[in-house]
């Protein structure tokens, strides 16, 4: 649920409330009890990031790896996996 920042424009009470997105708007001041508040718009909170956090191993580039540019396989006389053929050589 997100925060809401309201100002009264009698008084001018600053609150915030932490209600639903389909929560009617609040229309009186607390302090002044005079319905004259107005929401006001703000950036939001951002982003909140919870939990043991971010790992070098949660994203792992697989660009990184070195490719050998030797042939791994020691097929006989051809490799299907990497269309090596040992008389290519």
């Amino acid at each position: 649920m997100p925060t809401y920042e309201y100002v009264c424009n009698e008084c001018g009470h600053e609150f915030e409330e932490f209600h639903g997105i389909n929560t009617p708007s609040i229309s009186i001041c607390p302090s002044c009890n005079k319905e004259s508040v107005r929401r006001k718009i703000s950036g939001g909170g951002g982003i909140l990031f919870k939990g043991s956090g971010f790992y070098s191993t949660d994203y792992k580039n697989t660009s990184s790896h070195k490719e050998s540019s030797e042939p791994s396989c020691t097929a006989g006389s051809s490799c299907a996996a990497c269309q090596h053929n040992s008389s290519d050589d």
